[in-house]
C-alpha cells in the first residue's frame, strides 16, 4: 500500500484573556494568552486564589492575618511561621542590609501614625512618634532557618510588608499562571507589573510609566519588557500637605518621618519582590544613594523622577537607558498593556 504523510496540525490560535480580582486593598489584573477560554478561566482563578493566599498571611490590615499574629507574639520566643511569610522576611532582611535600613519592614508603628496624620492632617505627636521609633530597627528581626522561625525582640514590634508584598504576590501569581501550563501572561497589582513571556507576534508587554504631575494622564514613557517585573514608588497620590510641608505616605525608617521630596521611583529588576522592595529603597534613599544600589544590583534598572523649584527632572541609571522601548508607529498602544503607578502601601 502507498501512502502519504498526513498534513501537520496547525497550533492553536492564542486569544487574549483580561481578568480582575480585588485583593491586598488594591485590583489586580491578569492578561494572559491562551488557547481557550475555560484554560483561562481556571489559570486564572488558581493564581488569585495564590494571591488571596497571600494575602492571608502578609496583610497588616486584617487583625487575623499569620503577620499579625506573629507581632501580637513580639517580645516572646521565637514563632514558627509560613515559608510563605518567612520567604518574605528574608527578602526583606535582606534589602534592609543592603539599603543600611532605607528598607526596613519593622516600621509599622511609625506607619501607623502617619495613616492617622493623613486623616487628621496633624503631624504625629512627638512623644507618640519617638516611642514607636524605638521598636523600629530591622537588626531587631530575627530569622532562623533550620526551624523556619521568626523572633521579634520588643514587645510592641509591628511589621508593615506593604513595600514588598505585592510584588511577592504578583510573581507567585505568574508562577501559578506558568504552571497552568500560561506563559503568556501579565499580572499587575497597584503599582507593581510582573511579565512572562511576549504576547504573540510582539517582542514584550508594553507597560507605561505614569507621569509624576498627573498620574491619570497617559504615559510619557514605555517600557517593552518580558521575563521581568517594574514597580513604581513615589508620592504622586498620597501624601499628606501639613504646615506647607508636602509628606509622602512612604515614611523613611530611619527618621520616623514621611519623605518630603517630591519624587517617583521605578525599578524593573528579574522578579517582583526584588523590583518592590529595592523601588522603596531608592525613594527613600534619594538619587545619589538610590542609584548606587540600583548598579550593584544584578538585573536592576531605575528611573527617579524629581519635581522640585528648578523644574522637573529624570534621572537615570545606566541600565534603564538601555531598556527597549516599543517602535512607533500606527500599531503603537495608545496606552498600553498595563500603566504603572505610585500607589503602592
Amino acid at each position: 500500500m502507498g501512502g502519504g504523510r498526513g498534513a501537520k496540525s496547525e497550533p492553536a490560535k492564542l486569544e487574549r484573556f483580561e481578568f480582575r480580582q480585588t485583593h491586598m486593598g488594591s485590583e489586580f489584573k491578569l492578561l494572559l494568552y491562551c488557547a481557550e477560554e475555560s484554560t483561562a478561566r481556571r489559570a486564572s482563578e488558581a493564581a488569585f486564589a495564590r494571591i488571596a493566599q497571600l494575602d492571608a498571611a502578609l496583610s497588616d490590615y486584617n487583625p487575623e492575618s499569620e503577620l499579625m499574629r506573629l507581632c501580637d507574639r513580639a517580645g516572646g520566643p521565637p514563632v514558627p511561621v509560613s515559608d510563605d511569610l518567612f520567604r518574605v522576611l528574608e527578602r526583606a532582611q535582606e534589602m534592609a542590609r543592603r539599603s543600611e535600613g532605607a528598607f526596613d519592614v519593622t516600621v509599622g508603628p511609625v506607619v501607623r501614625l502617619w495613616r492617622r496624620a493623613r486623616r487628621t492632617r496633624q503631624l504625629p505627636d512627638p512623644a507618640r512618634l519617638e516611642r514607636a521609633r524605638s521598636l523600629v530597627g530591622y537588626p531587631m528581626v530575627h530569622l532562623d532557618p533550620k526551624t523556619r522561625s521568626v523572633r521579634l525582640e520588643k514587645a510592641g514590634m509591628k511589621l508593615d510588608l506593604g513595600g514588598i508584598a505585592k510584588g511577592f504576590a504578583a510573581s507567585e501569581a505568574l508562577a501559578v499562571l506558568r504552571q497552568q501550563g500560561i506563559t503568556r501572561a501579565l499580572v499587575a497589582g497597584a503599582g507593581d507589573i510582573v511579565v512572562g513571556d511576549p504576547p504573540p507576534d510582539a517582542e514584550g508587554w508594553t507597560v507605561g510609566v505614569a507621569p509624576l504631575e498627573q498620574p491619570e494622564a497617559p504615559p510619557q514613557r514605555y517600557l517593552l519588557l518580558h521575563n521581568a517585573a517594574v514597580s513604581t514608588s513615589g508620592d504622586t497620590e498620597r501624601f499628606v500637605e501639613i504646615g506647607g510641608t508636602r509628606y509622602s505616605h512612604i515614611v523613611d525608617p530611619r527618621t520616623g518621618l514621611g519623605v518630603v521630596a517630591r519624587s517617583s521611583v521605578t525599578v524593573v529588576a528579574p522578579e517582583g519582590a526584588l523590583a518592590d522592595s529595592l523601588a522603596t529603597a531608592v525613594y527613600v534613599l534619594g538619587p545619589e544613594r538610590g542609584l548606587r544600589l540600583v548598579e550593584a544590583t544584578e538585573g536592576a534598572a531605575a528611573l527617579i523622577v524629581r519635581v522640585s523649584e528648578p523644574g522637573r527632572q529624570a534621572i537615570e541609571s545606566k541600565r534603564f537607558s538601555q531598556l527597549p522601548t516599543p517602535r512607533p508607529g500606527p500599531d503603537s498602544p495608545p496606552s498600553g498593556d498595563a500603566k504603572n503607578r505610585s500607589t503602592k502601601d
